[in-house]
């Protein structure tokens, strides 16, 4: 009888998820009215599905590195619960199929899907062994989910995808550079080399990590300058926003493991708050 255990598990469903979640709130933020259940039900699915194929590809090319580290070992690959090529044909069938799902909304979604997918997979897996600049190409399929699930209901590009996406973009950096800092001691054994500033865990680095926060703060706002959503979910995104950055403030102050450790939750908590908010305030 077939496992499928290992199999869900090379999707990472938490983070697919979350992903996923991103896609369905640009959907439903961008549809004219209040969508059906079975579209809302196809953009997650496919959304799930696509973050689920890129992250096969990530863990295939990244066998060897997940041995070393102590939050990867126990991987379906590294453990050798299944094969590369078991993993391969299975990360195929699941990209195809989350393609073909975003092409029946219609064809710049699908594109927008598979630029994300070939960047996460293929260019940002492998930069993460020479250097921060992974981080900055991995924000862009990071930032895309919102911007495909406005797609997927509008078939426009405009304003109003592009400050979605660039909410979850300038997010991005002080997520990945959290969690990176975390994960310091990991990363080396592997040769990831993902932190700013030679990957010192240092006030300097603290300090590039606040100067992108900072972005956030304004651009909370701007959705309700397009009239996308109402005054009272751009107060509450430029709140959030602020009490995020203040974390980058305390991790200045206090550059250890321990305020890194702060800033990764908070960075957990700020994009869903701030996206239900927007849902909720919808116009």
């Amino acid at each position: 009888m077939l496992n499928l255990k290992p199999y869900i598990a090379l999707l990472k469903t938490r983070l697919s998820m979350t992903v996923a979640f991103s896609g369905t709130f640009g959907f439903i933020l961008a549809h004219p009215s209040n969508p059906d259940w079975i579209s809302i039900f196809r953009i997650s699915l496919a959304g799930f599905l696509l973050t689920g194929a890129a992250n096969i590809v990530n863990q295939l090319k990244e066998i060897d590195f997940d041995k070393l580290m102590k939050r990867t070992a126990k991987r379906p690959l590294p453990t050798e619960t299944l094969s590369p090529n078991q993993a391969k044909i299975f990360g195929w069938l699941v990209a195809v199929l989350a393609l073909g799902m975003l092409a029946s909304f219609n064809l710049k979604t699908m594109g927008i899907g598979f630029l994300s997918y070939i960047l996460y997979g293929y260019v940002y897996t492998p930069l993460k062994r020479v250097g921060p600049i992974s981080v900055f190409v991995g924000a862009f399929p990071g930032a895309f989910p919102p911007m495909i699930g406005w797609l997927a209901a509008t078939n426009q590009f405009g304003w109003e995808p592009g400050i979605l996406f660039a909410i979850q973009f300038f997010w991005q950096f002080p997520h990945f550079w959290a969690i990176a800092w975390v994960a310091d001691n990991d990363y080396k054994k592997a040769g990831f080399k993902m932190l700013p500033n030679d990957g010192k865990k240092d006030v300097r680095t603290a300090f590039t990590i606040m100067i992108y926060t900072i972005f956030l703060v304004p651009l909370g706002f701007v959705p309700y300058l397009l009239h996308i959503t109402g005054i009272n979910s751009a107060i509450i995104a430029v709140i959030a926003s602020t009490l995020f950055l203040c974390q980058t403030f305390y991790l200045m102050m206090r550059p250890t493991d321990k305020s890194a450790k702060w800033m990764m939750f908070g960075s957990f908590l700020y994009l869903p708050v701030v996206q239900i908010a927007f849902l909720l305030d919808k116009v």
